[in-house]
């Protein structure tokens, strides 16, 4: 029989300073376990930020407060799993607000799904990716295409999410070492298809990828 579909406000918030972004996650978390809202998606892009999962390694951060002030590149600690990462413009950051409740609470899903969604995103772009074994996130021949951190908190509710390369300027990503990571190299769609993509475009497909996967029905609030 058919998992029956569920609602998914997606909400497309533009260029989102992170700190405003975690605490938009806080609140929505609350609402959505209080079951005050329906499964949401935020679509949005950071400035310039380094954030540091639960797994981080301080020493993965390459560059000084100084050279940080220089860039300006801000620094937070997350409450997401996974270690060092980078947001900036022209990255596709999408943050789930699900209930997994009843049949999806199972993290190792979850994330496989995630990559499911990425991977599919890629293809719509003739782009081949790929999960590789044993890391979360998905993969070209060129790099790390994008990357994955959650948080599933009491009552299988998730945040965080996923950040696709979709026109960032990949030299930012030499201020980390991504992912903890030391020996992969990051790539973006602009760079693997060397042409100009939007985030509009990298939206679009996302969603409905997205929908396919989780089988949700979108309804833009």
């Amino acid at each position: 029989m058919n998992e029956q579909r569920k609602p998914l406000a997606l909400r497309e918030l533009g260029l989102v300073p992170y700190a405003e972004g975690l605490a938009l996650q806080v609140e929505l978390v609350k609402k959505r376990r209080a079951d005050e809202i329906p499964d949401t998606l935020l679509l949005l892009e950071h400035p310039h930020v380094v954030t540091l999962g639960s797994s981080s390694d301080p020493a993965h951060v390459l560059i000084d407060q100084a050279e940080r002030d220089r860039l300006g590149i801000e620094v937070f600690e997350t409450g997401r799993g996974g270690d060092v990462t980078y947001h900036g413009p022209g990255q596709l950051v999408a943050y789930p607000i699900l209930d997994l409740k009843p049949d999806r609470k199972d993290l190792h899903r979850y994330l496989r799904d995630l990559e499911a969604v990425l991977i599919a995103v890629a293809a719509s772009f003739d782009v081949q990716a790929e999960r590789n074994d044993g890391l979360t996130g998905v993969w070209t021949k060129m790099g790390k295409l994008a990357a994955i951190g959650v948080r599933v908190s009491s009552g299988w509710i998730t945040s965080h999410g996923v950040a696709l390369n979709v026109s960032t300027d990949l030299e930012y990503f030499g201020t980390i070492v991504p992912c903890g990571i030391p020996d992969r190299a990051v790539t973006s769609l602009e760079r693997e298809l060397g042409r100009a993509v939007g985030i509009p475009e990298a939206s679009q497909s996302l969603v409905e990828r997205f929908a396919d996967v989780f089988l949700c029905d979108i309804v833009v609030v």
